[in-house]
């Protein structure tokens, strides 16, 4: 990360630079959002084509290939936007940003950031040793494609599909347990919150599952852990392993069906998920991974000012 941002950063005119860059403990580094809106930092628009590939090579050294490919897809999604929204300006795939935090470097502290409409990835590196990636944000509008082209295309069809499957295997006790209310959030509950808490009702718990249960609301958790590299994923599963899976749990709220708004999350003792699908007629997803103590990695990183001042 720090060679890619560093080459990212040499490929740039020093007024880019300063626009690019901010100290690490700038307050703008915890400015994040999802929004179709104007960021701090540098957006592709004002890059040449070396300088994007540049970037591109930087966010891959924190996704997956699995999550490169939903980025992509998602910033592509920006022009079938423009033309449902007849050339609206604000749509616009070269409108994503790159922001740096402090200075890139194999034993420092520092940060980066890739935003803009439907993602946001919030990377913060601490000593050199330890790296998070949360919060992050990755939504897709229109969740499915209506008409032209790309009919059809659902970027985020596992996410939809494998909860929906999830709490249609629940027997009625279990959904008694997961089914908070008959009516979904018209969004994420935690937005763009700069810390988060846990949520009440938890909902089912991992222990309360049958077997199958169980390794199906795993496999979910590790689609969300896998859009990071491997890596990163594996650390964090571990983490998440170490805390307990039976203090996992699953909650749901809106209606079972395609078509029909609907909400979920899964929290354990160290990181939420959110999933919602309620906007434009439950055709506008949004996604999110938080932990608790790790959202730009505040904790560890306090703990460093603390020591090193």
């Amino acid at each position: 990360m720090a060679a890619a941002a560093t080459k990212f950063l040499s490929s740039l005119t020093p007024d880019l630079q300063k626009q690019a860059t901010y100290t690490l403990t700038d307050a703008e580094r915890e400015n994040w959002h999802f929004v179709p809106k104007e960021r701090n930092g540098l957006p592709f628009k004002q890059m040449n084509p070396s300088q994007r590939e540049r970037a591109l090579s930087l966010l891959r050294t924190g996704l997956s290939q699995r999550g490169m490919a939903r980025t992509e897809a998602i910033m592509s999604m920006e022009l079938v936007l423009k033309e449902l929204e007849k050339g609206a300006a604000r749509r616009d795939p070269t409108l994503y940003f790159v922001t740096i935090f402090g200075t890139p470097a194999a034993d420092k502290s520092w940060g980066w950031r890739f935003e803009g409409h439907h993602l946001s990835f919030n990377f913060t590196i601490v000593d050199g040793k330890h790296v998070f990636f949360a919060p992050s944000f990755i939504g897709s509008n229109p969740a499915e494609v209506a008409s032209g082209p790309r009919q059809g295309e659902r970027v985020l069809k596992e996410e939809d599909d494998l909860g929906r499957a999830f709490v249609k295997s629940l027997d009625e006790t279990q959904r008694k347990a997961a089914i908070f209310s008959a009516t979904a959030p018209k969004d994420v509950i935690t937005s763009n919150q700069k810390r988060v808490e846990p949520l009440s009702p938890e909902g089912v718990s991992h222990a309360k599952l049958k077997p199958a249960q169980r390794e199906k609301l795993m496999e979910l958790v590790k689609l969300y852990v896998g859009r990071w590299r491997t890596i990163l994923a594996d650390e964090t599963m571990a983490e998440i392993k170490a805390a307990g899976f039976d203090k996992i749990a699953f909650a749901w709220a809106g209606g079972l069906e395609r078509g029909a708004g609907n909400y979920y999350r899964i929290q354990g003792p160290t990181f939420l998920i959110e999933f919602d699908n309620t906007q434009n007629n439950a055709n506008h997803i949004h996604s999110t991974f938080r932990e608790f103590k790790g959202d730009f990695g505040h904790d560890l990183l306090k703990e460093h000012y603390a020591k090193a001042h």
